[in-house]
């Protein structure tokens, strides 16, 4: 049984490396590489002002390219992120919301994903045909290649002891079931052959046993590591489950091998990392070599990966041809720990986090690029520019149209990059928390510099005072455990970038105007947003039939990276 894969690369796809190799007709169209991290806060990148953490592979491409300081995901949490990043649109546009609390795709076995008619920025890229199989696999988005994990991390994944004693045990269970299979064929063909006399209840003890045997491993895998934490590479299953660890260095090698094979013709690849996802698998030679604990050596770690992948671009004479976008998928998570023990992420000085829709912290992110030659190096972008950008941008730069039959939120960044405008195309932005809208950034075209964001709905924070929700581990979007504000909290995010102190009208004589201004805008964004299913509230229940199985199911586990490494 193959599995249905539910769009991780949205994290779904947290954590994947999707590549796909796009034929153009002028020689002169750059290469496209977009990284993407998970989880990771804004505030954990020394060119985001971190001392303490060691990031200079990072900390390199930001001298060498633009950083941008306002740049926004359009959700705080991976699945609707990350298809927005993929499409250009809000999440609302394409169902990639939920109604409730489970606003993620909650396992590989469900059937939410990505809508097919959905275009991202790999199937602007080329045109391409769908697949019958795993329906929502990269391979029906766009790309021509995949390698990666097709779901996010969970903590299940990591550490896991038992793991290799598991693989060899099912090998020889297997085998025992095959053996017994056998020779239920055999007597069942000689008895109704007539060349042996044995009793049908025989048989049919044979049959129970291997159905019992069958189901009694099946009851005893009922931890996620075994049905979410595996490998892929295109439809095959390569690893169940996958050694966390090793796995993100292995998608290093297939990333850089990918580009030694294709560094003769114009290419995108997209390398989403696992890391710096909880439960934070890192390899011993990372391991205390921070000040940070696990999430620090966790963020190292990826850095060194980073640099990596920009060695080979340079090493294959790539460098002044291809563009190299960095980010994140959302902010880091603030509450999350291991048992009592904090395990780091820090979004700098912006409230909240991870599952935040509204706060700073939950949805503004790094965003460096570079392209040596066409894009100055070393500047700083402080206007407003959103992970929906991306699709406009990679039509732009390579020639692509964007599609005329729908709504395409994202704007091209080219013009602000190469500093030929001013001012960021958006001047409003909306800022959903699953289904729920709270609150609206309103970016003034004047010179004023203002940046005003005006908050419907905010989390009630557990405890308190504690600038998270620590009870819940994610802060939720409706009901009682949030605050609904009429007229909405305003801030001037040019002069509180914190959003420490609410405007009022007596302390901003604009506040009224600015209030009715983003309510006009508000009404105006949800005029344009269409019925659709919302895949992660009505198709968002696992179906054990669409379970991943390497093998025959139940028998599941296999490990051919680790044959391959062998040979």
């Amino acid at each position: 049984m193959r599995p249905r894969s539910p769009l991780v690369f949205m994290s779904l796809v947290c954590t994947l490396l999707n590549t796909c190799q796009a034929h153009r007709v002028h020689d002169d169209k750059p290469n496209i590489v977009l990284i993407m991290v998970d989880d990771l806060g804004i505030g954990d990148l020394g060119c985001y002002g971190n001392n303490t953490i060691r990031t200079p592979h990072i900390d390199r491409l930001a001298r060498e390219g633009v950083q941008l300081t306002q740049h926004i995901s359009a959700a705080p949490l991976c699945s609707p992120s990350r298809s927005a990043f993929l499409t250009g649109r809000y999440p609302i546009r394409s169902g990639m919301v939920s109604s409730g609390n489970r606003r993620v795709v909650y396992n590989l076995a469900v059937p939410a994903g990505l809508p097919l008619n959905e275009t991202t920025f790999a199937a602007l890229l080329k045109k391409h045909g769908a697949y019958s199989d795993h329906c929502h696999h990269p391979y029906n988005y766009g790309f021509d290649y995949y390698y990666g994990m097709p779901f996010t991390l969970v903590d299940s994944c990591w550490p896991d002891p038992s793991r290799n004693t598991e693989l060899t045990f099912e090998s020889q269970l297997w085998l025992c079931v095959q053996l017994v299979a056998i020779a239920v064929l055999t007597l069942t063909f000689g008895k109704l052959s007539g060349w042996v006399s044995v009793p049908l209840l025989l048989i049919f003890s044979m049959i129970l046993f291997i159905f019992l045997l069958g189901y009694a491993w099946f009851s005893s895998y009922t931890s996620p590591l075994y049905w979410d934490c595996l490998l892929m590479r295109g439809h095959e299953i390569t690893e169940q489950p996958m050694k966390a660890e090793r796995a993100g260095s292995i998608m290093v090698k297939e990333a850089i091998s990918f580009l030694e094979r294709h560094r003769k013709e114009p290419f995108l690849l997209f390398f989403s990392f696992l890391h710096v996802h909880i439960p934070l698998p890192t390899t011993d030679d990372f391991i205390g070599t921070s000040k940070h604990g696990l999430y620090g050596d966790n963020v190292e770690e990826m850095d060194s990966m980073m640099g990596k992948i920009l060695d080979a671009i340079d090493d294959f004479g790539l460098r002044n041809n291809t563009i190299v976008y960095f980010t994140s998928d959302h902010g880091g998570h603030l509450e999350a720990r291991r048992g009592h023990a904090q395990l780091g992420r820090w979004n700098g000085i912006y409230k909240g986090g991870k599952g935040m829709g509204g706060w700073e912290g939950g949805i503004r992110v790094p965003g460096i690029v570079r392209w040596p030659g066409k894009i100055p190096a070393g500047r700083l972008i402080k206007e407003p520019t959103s992970l929906m950008d991306i699709l406009p941008t990679v039509a732009s730069v390579s020639g692509g149209s964007l599609p005329q039959d729908r709504v395409i939120d994202g704007r091209d960044l080219m013009p602000l990059l190469q500093g030929n405008a001013r001012h960021s195309e958006h001047e409003f932005l909306f800022h959903y928390c699953g289904s729920q809208l709270h609150a609206v950034r309103w970016i003034p075209k004047d010179d004023s510099g203002a940046v005003w964001k005006a908050h419907y709905v905010t989390p009630v924070f557990q405890p308190p005072e504690a600038g998270g929700c620590y009870v819940t581990s994610l802060c939720r979007c409706f009901g009682e455990q949030v605050t609904y504000h009429n007229p909405p909290l305003l801030f001037d995010l040019s002069r509180d970038p914190s959003e420490s102190t609410p405007l009022t009208p007596a302390t901003e004589p604009l506040h009224d105007f600015v209030i009715k201004k983003v309510a006009d805008a508000l009404k105006e964004h949800r005029e344009t947003i269409m019925p659709v299913t919302y895949q992660l509230s009505e198709l968002n229940q696992g179906r054990m039939w669409l379970k991943p199985c390497c093998g025959v199911f139940p028998f599941c586990l296999c490990d051919k990276e680790e044959e391959l490494s062998k040979r």
